[in-house]
């Protein structure tokens, strides 16, 4: 997967025109642990949906438009726009998705043609702490709008907002954390590494998204001690044994 995918990227700065947003669902986002190789499971909790980030491994973003159109997908990463280094808002640049496509985004865009790759590592030490802006460190982003269409349905003027209203109430009753916590994990400016993209146009139906996702991201130990993954109870009430069996068995 790696960067096959990312070959592909297109992105594009454009206007906004005002409309409604649409009421389909409009895409989906994963992590990848690229150093481990597989797709991190995704834990809900509150409304909100987390994933265990490992210290040291390189990670990317496998977007996926479900939609029958083309897609701008405006991307952040800890609060900061992956392509531009901006802090993040929806009206910035982001990848153009085609009809029923994926895309890799694996780190941030340095120039048309390379990208420092994304990896977990301390909130100190994350590309957003570095550069001054720490207080949205932990989360992934993804702002979905669909491409203006000269015919639009009348239909699609009946808008959804239901998740991101969701996540705001979950983030209004979220729970403070209930055990010591070690330092939040952060997502670090990484090696270079060799990934074209090229310019294109794009106008927007709407100056809203149509879609917003996110993933939340943090140590496991951080997210048992928010109550995110439950304790593993036969481990967290037994108390270990010198001579817990008699002979030695095969593993």
């Amino acid at each position: 997967m790696k960067n096959t995918l990312l070959n592909k990227a297109m992105f594009a700065l454009s206007g906004l025109l005002l409309a409604a947003p649409a009421m389909a669902s409009v895409g989906q986002i994963e992590v990848y642990d690229r150093t481990s190789g597989r797709t991190l499971t995704v834990h809900q909790f509150e409304g909100r949906r987390y994933v265990v980030g490992e210290p040291g491994h390189e990670y990317q973003l496998v977007l996926r438009n479900d939609s029958g159109g083309r897609v701008l997908a405006v991307t952040s990463v800890d609060g900061v726009n992956v392509i531009s280094g901006e802090t993040a808002a929806p009206g910035q640049t982001g990848y153009v998705l085609a009809p029923y496509d994926s895309l890799a985004v694996a780190g941030w865009r340095k120039s048309m043609d390379e990208i420092a790759a994304f990896y977990f590592t301390s909130h100190h030490n994350s590309y957003a702490a570095r550069t001054g802006r720490p207080f949205d460190v932990g989360v992934i982003g993804v702002a979905l709008f669909r491409e203006r269409r000269v015919e639009r349905r009348w239909g699609d003027w009946f808008g959804k907002k239901e998740q991101s209203q969701a996540e705001d109430r979950a983030d209004e009753g979220a729970a403070a954390p209930s055990a010591r916590q070690e330092e939040k994990l952060g997502t670090g400016h990484g090696r270079r590494e060799q990934s074209s993209a090229s310019y294109t146009e794009f106008e927007r139906a709407s100056d809203q998204p149509d879609e917003i996702l996110s993933i939340y991201y943090d140590s496991r130990a951080n997210l048992v001690a928010q109550g995110v993954i439950p304790r593993d109870r036969q481990y967290a009430q037994r108390r270990p044994q010198p001579f817990p069996g008699s002979f030695v068995r095969d593993p």
